[in-house]
């Protein structure tokens, strides 16, 4: 049984081949995780010391002519396809994957949480010109998108909302220094490419 032990360290192998080996172990975990595998995670299937910084590195470079890349996402690292391909897989996917498609009215407010978070839902409705249906900021946390922050100062004390590791991964952000610019949020699917005036925000029944 003592030789069917995981040897992380390898030491029968020259170097050459340890390092080749840890490599691929690491993609394969990577690949395998349907999550951000984190340093913690893959210190467990290489060598003491050795740099991962540098074996994530190697890795990179060797999938250079692959769809698919590594990419440092929330807490860890990520396989993903290459954004160039993104147009191919929403068309085979997208009927199979419609439900997980942001409307534009929620595009929106995803977006107004994460560059203006901690934020409440009126502070969102004062800025889109519209009040923010609850149903709609309820779907969003459904979703893992978006989680409660802390309490607003303003009167009656409201919930803020702010964004979650989750969306950090769903969207393949490393953290939220990497939001993107205007262009590059279009692509991402955070907003639409029509025009502002055709987004129907949903509407909560008005009070007296």
């Amino acid at each position: 049984m003592a030789a069917d032990r995981f040897d992380p360290e390898l030491p029968d192998l020259p170097q050459a081949m340890r390092w080749r080996e840890w490599m691929a172990r690491a993609e394969a975990v990577i690949f395998a995780s349907p999550t951000p595998v984190t340093r913690e995670v893959l210190a467990r299937v290489v060598g003491q010391g050795v740099s991962l910084d540098l074996l994530i590195e190697d890795v990179a470079n060797s999938l250079q002519d692959r769809p698919y890349e590594i990419a440092r996402v929330a807490a860890g690292w990520q396989m993903r396809t290459r954004s160039r391909f993104a147009p191919a897989i929403r068309a085979a996917l997208a009927p199979a994957d419609s439900s997980r498609n942001l409307t534009p009215g929620e595009a929106l407010i995803l977006t107004a949480v994460a560059y203006l978070q901690p934020v409440t839902r009126g502070a969102i409705s004062r800025m889109t010109g519209r009040e923010v249906s609850r149903d709609t900021v309820a779907r969003l946390f459904r979703q893992g998108l978006i989680g409660r922050g802390p309490r607003s100062p303003e009167p009656g004390a409201p919930y803020t909302w702010v964004t979650t590791q989750g969306f950090l991964e769903h969207f393949g952000f490393a953290s939220l220094r990497d939001l993107p610019d205007i262009e590059a949020m279009e692509d991402a699917g955070l907003l639409s490419r029509d025009p502002v005036p055709s987004i129907d925000l949903p509407v909560a029944p008005e009070e007296d």
